[in-house]
């Protein structure tokens, strides 16, 4: 048998791998030597053999921590969001996760718990624990980009062009109140995979920002999104590329996803719980999930409660109703639909009650990673044009609530569709211009 030799966690040495071909080779030619025995006399003696031969071999097993077919099952382990009655402490919680041999990964103070990797019999245990509130599973949550046609990304431009208005941001009306307000005493929190932090069409307006995957890094956007999201928000006009709703509004990158474009509902949690310390005013949030979990309504509330305005994308799961993504389809987040050129929904946008606004999200032209630009599609690109607009709509009015914002905005809204507020554009169509400087309808 070829043995590895290796160290384990507490310093022991131990066997780690071993060569199965080679044992159960020497096992099934011992049996098979006793199987071509046929003679009468030898049926007692070959059962005794055979039964000496798998003894041995357990035995051999045994000290060599072999695990056969009857070994017992390992322990699954999962991340998980545990939830701590409000009057248990940082250190009650790191010892009682120890206690348990649960890896523990962050504190989430937001919402008092902290995110773990723990295996079942843990998470049963620990459900039994009067200190525990409740163990919530760390989902993977989204961005909602549409892909192109063909499944593919392609590649952004990194040549500067001359400054183009998109027709989103015309759309919306935003470049007609630029007179009045670009939105330069607001804070927007990007929680996303984070923005190009060199980007010369951004890098002026980027004020900040967080990496909640790994607080030693920066919130440097390795995937794209994030940064076409800012660029959506706040472009600098500055004669190249694109123009944002609000061309002076403080941008923030908050890194909660990856270079693939998802990340744990825990980062998402811990994402927020900055923007309050930080004092953030608007948060964008181009993600989501179909799932319901509680951690992630706990941490929405507390953000309603420090006053700041959450909006999101709705989601890109049409053309099916009641199909609008969390956090998009908690009542404190306004849920952003995605329409086109023709002030028509998406095929693909999300539906549902908790749609509030609609803005566009087709064809929309941003910045990208790189210091480049490209063109993408989703409700991940009509959230961040509310996002704008709300910023706007605080600029002028800095002593609003969020839920004043959020009236502000549906009551300023271009009616679509049907007449009144629809699963499909909600209130309707955001208008900035109306927003900040009209007069809101019943």
């Amino acid at each position: 048998m070829r043995l590895q030799w290796s160290e384990n966690l507490n310093g022991r040495s131990n066997f780690q791998t071993i060569n199965f071909q080679i044992f159960f080779y020497i096992i099934f030619k011992l049996a098979e030597l006793i199987f071509t025995a046929n003679t009468k006399e030898k049926k007692m003696k070959k059962r005794k053999i055979l039964l000496s031969v798998f003894l041995i071999a357990g035995l051999i097993s045994g000290l060599l921590g072999i695990k056969t077919i009857f070994s017992a099952p390992p322990q699954v382990k999962a991340r998980k969001i545990v939830v701590f009655n409000e009057d248990v402490g940082e250190e009650v919680q790191k010892n009682l996760l120890k206690k348990f041999d649960a890896e523990d990964l962050k504190n989430l103070k937001l919402i008092n718990g902290r995110a773990a990797v723990l295996s079942e019999k843990a998470v049963k245990n620990l459900s039994q624990s009067p200190e525990i509130k409740r163990i919530d599973d760390d989902i993977i949550v989204y961005a909602l980009e549409k892909l192109s046609e063909l499944g593919k990304k392609p590649k952004g431009s990194a040549t500067q062009p001359s400054e183009t208005l998109p027709w989103g941001i015309d759309r919306i009306d935003a470049d007609l109140v630029w007179g009045v307000t670009t939105g330069d005493t607001v804070k927007v929190a990007v929680i996303d995979t984070g923005i190009d932090l060199a980007h010369p069409d951004l890098k002026n307006n980027i004020k900040g920002g967080y990496n909640a995957i790994n607080s030693r890094r920066s919130a440097n956007d390795d995937n794209g999104h994030g940064t076409h999201v800012a660029g959506i928000i706040g472009a600098i006009d500055n004669e190249i590329g694109v123009i944002g709703v609000g061309p002076k509004i403080n941008l923030y990158a908050v890194k909660v996803l990856n270079r693939n474009g998802s990340g744990y509902l825990s980062d998402i949690i811990e994402g927020l719980d900055w923007c309050i310390d930080n004092g953030m005013q608007v948060v964008n949030m181009s993600l989501g999930t179909s799932s319901y979990v509680e951690s992630f309504e706990d941490a929405v509330k507390r953000v309603e409660a420090a006053g700041i305005v959450q909006v999101a994308a709705a989601g890109n799961s049409g053309p099916y109703d009641d199909t609008v993504n969390y956090p998009a389809k908690f009542p404190e987040v306004i849920a952003v639909s995605a329409i086109d050129k023709t002030d028509t929904i998406t095929s693909w946008s999300s539906r549902g009650p908790e749609v509030d606004l609609a803005a566009p999200g087709v064809s929309i032209y941003s910045t990208y990673k790189g210091s480049s630009y490209k063109i993408l599609s989703g409700t991940s690109m009509a959230s961040p044009h509310v996002a704008g607009a709300a910023a706007l709509v605080l600029d002028v009015n800095s002593g609003y609530t969020s839920e004043q914002v959020k009236q502000k905005l549906l009551k300023t809204a271009d009616d679509l569709g049907a007449p009144g507020p629809d699963n499909l554009y909600g209130a309707g169509l955001v208008d900035a211009e109306e927003a900040v400087t009209g007069i809101e309808t019943e």
